[in-house]
């Protein structure tokens, strides 16, 4: 008997929201097999603010804490461990793309506030991300959780 190969499912999270929608997403894929979700958070900073700004790292430690915060309801509705990080890139298309440069994905979550101009960057976002070959799953929030 052979095992069954790990979907890996790249959730990008700006910011960290979690909503029904998201875990549901997450319930549906981990209920069809072995799934390991990698939860990337861009930096909240602005791009123009330097790496070694002050700003820049308090943004991150805020966004990390948000992350950390709602790992637990992440995890349970993964079925098991979720892996978390907040990136030190700001470009949401450069955070997918270091993460696909550095392992495999075999899926991509893109989770987006219901700001109209947000939306419409996402939009784009979701179109790029197409050129990868992925699938790529939109969730607008409607309610936290």
């Amino acid at each position: 008997m052979m095992n069954e190969p790990v979907r890996r499912v790249l959730v990008l999270a700006e910011p960290v929201t979690v909503t029904a929608d998201l875990l549901d997403a997450m319930r549906e894929r981990a209920v069809t097999g072995p799934t390991q979700f990698r939860v990337v958070v861009p930096n909240p900073a602005p791009a123009e603010i330097h790496l070694l700004h002050p700003e820049r790292h308090v943004k991150a430690a805020e966004a990390e804490h948000a992350l950390r915060s709602s790992m637990a309801a992440l995890e349970a509705a993964a079925g098991g461990p979720v892996i978390g990080s907040v990136s030190v890139r700001h470009d949401p298309m450069d955070v997918v793309e270091d993460v696909l440069f550095n392992e495999p994905i075999d899926e991509i979550i893109v989770t987006i506030t219901g700001h109209k101009l947000r939306h419409w960057l996402h939009q784009d976002l979701q179109e790029r991300l197409h050129h990868h070959g992925l699938p790529v799953t939109t969730i607008t929030p409607r309610a936290t959780v």
